[in-house]
């Protein structure tokens, strides 16, 4: 038995606060920042690594940094595959008393004259905005991710995140057995700590989580996975990645609840969990064989519980969409708090 895709009936049918800073930050000190850059293959299960903070700028007197952005090349993959590509230049910027800082990927700051009182929420600031390709240091990036173990991930499930993975969405269940729990984006910035966003409600699985999922075990795929190619039933919501629209996703039937399914593929964020990464979500090539169960997405809550998808209310998933930039190569690391925490 496999779980099929939408138009032959998906699984799921029935038959923003800061963060901490590392260290105390001085009352007067020179700001600078650095981006990051990013390198190596998409983010694949199992690999692991990472690197840091690249080397501080300094900021010129009276608060004024001449900002240079560099130019942020990233590739664009359409929706079967076709690459393009798309050149972003970032902008000069004044950052002022409370550090008021501009777009994110916009890399390096140099000024010359006194030094000037700089506030910890405007150093944090001018840090996310730096948030460019650059290198960084492994040191930066062992104290970054505090944050991620701080978000209940274990050694085990960290070294499964990808050293390129700018962007992790922990979806944390209430239980191993629970059907409903949280999810909630984290991004690293260019000095290498990682940011939380805001926590947004999930269900999954009707009987919760597994190591070892199988087609028709209605329980979710716990692990860490690449979260790229999107697509639905709608138009593209203005997310960045490759984007598939097509009637396919129509669905019809019933959940668990006895609740319509009409609008659940409206929008989609597949999970690379026993598919092809870089194609759509209705893709149905199943590498590890179909008795392993596929199609696992993160899709429109329809009011139930799912049959191995991960769900989201749909201006939550349309926010995550936006949020994520496959040049940050982002994953999804999921499971219930046990399993996550290995």
């Amino acid at each position: 038995m496999t779980e099929p895709h939408a138009a032959q009936g998906h699984p799921c049918r029935r038959p923003r606060h800061l963060l901490p800073l590392a260290a105390a930050l001085a009352s007067t000190m020179v700001v600078g920042v650095a981006g990051l850059t990013l390198g190596g293959a998409e983010g694949i299960p199992g690999t692991g690594g990472g690197a840091g903070a690249g080397a501080r700028g300094t900021v010129g007197a009276r608060g004024v940094a001449d900002v240079r952005a560099a130019g942020d090349a990233r590739e664009t993959v359409g929706a079967r595959g076709t690459v393009g590509t798309q050149k972003r230049v970032g902008t000069q910027e004044t950052v002022g008393a409370r550090g008021a800082a501009g777009p994110q990927g916009v890399r390096g700051a140099a000024g010359a004259g006194a030094a000037r009182t700089v506030s910890p929420a405007a150093s944090f600031a001018a840090a996310l905005a730096a948030a460019s390709p650059a290198g960084s240091s492994a040191a930066g990036e062992g104290a970054g991710r505090a944050v991620l173990r701080a978000a209940g991930l274990g050694p085990k499930t960290l070294a499964r995140v990808p050293a390129d993975a700018r962007q992790v969405l922990v979806v944390k269940g209430a239980g191993p057995d629970a059907n409903r729990g949280t999810a909630r984006l984290y991004t690293r910035t260019g000095a290498g700590d990682w940011v939380p966003g805001s926590a947004r409600p999930t269900r999954n699985a009707l009987r919760g989580w597994t190591d070892d999922h199988r087609s028709g075990d209605l329980r979710s795929p716990a692990g860490v996975y690449r979260i790229g190619d999107a697509g639905g039933l709608l138009p593209n919501p203005g997310t960045r990645l490759p984007y598939d629209r097509s009637d396919e996703f129509a669905e019809g039937g019933t959940g668990f609840a006895g609740e319509s399914l009409d609008t659940a593929f409206d929008h989609v964020l597949a999970i690379d969990y026993n598919r092809v990464a870089g194609v759509s979500p209705l893709d149905r090539a199943r590498p590890l064989g179909e008795e392993r169960g596929g199609g696992i997405w993160v899709h429109v809550d329809h009011g139930g519980p799912t049959h191995g998808c991960v769900s989201l209310a749909r201006a939550d998933l349309v926010a995550l969409l936006r949020e994520l930039r496959p040049e940050w190569h982002p994953v999804i690391a999921m499971g219930d708090g046990e399993r996550l925490a290995r």
